[in-house]
């Protein structure tokens, strides 16, 4: 093989290893005096060429448009909110954004 050919299998092979290398990170946005509770729920959805963060919980591209708290304390029948967090992995130009409610 020439070394042309081999530098742009590497090139490539580096673009293929950054694209699908991910970071996940959980962070509190909200807490009430509640009880905890037994009850969770998700809402999640899938971010491009954006951002989720606690001030912003989807910028961007985003695919689920009922994604957010009234969604996750839906899916977890919960009625008196105890606590809700933001999941974020980032998957490059790819955003995968959850939120985690818990209460009764």
């Amino acid at each position: 093989m020439s070394v042309m050919k081999n530098m742009k299998y590497t090139i490539l092979g580096l673009f293929a290893l950054a694209t699908m290398a991910s970071c996940s990170t959980i962070v509190p946005v909200a807490a009430t005096n509640n009880p905890i509770g037994s009850k969770k729920g998700r809402s999640s959805t899938t971010i491009l060429f954006g951002t989720a963060n606690r001030a912003n919980l989807g910028a961007g591209i985003v695919f689920n448009k009922n994604y957010g708290v009234i969604e996750a304390a839906k899916k977890g029948k919960i009625t008196e909110l105890a606590t809700v967090d933001l999941k974020v992995t980032s998957y490059g130009i790819l955003i995968k954004a959850e939120i985690l409610v818990t209460g009764e």
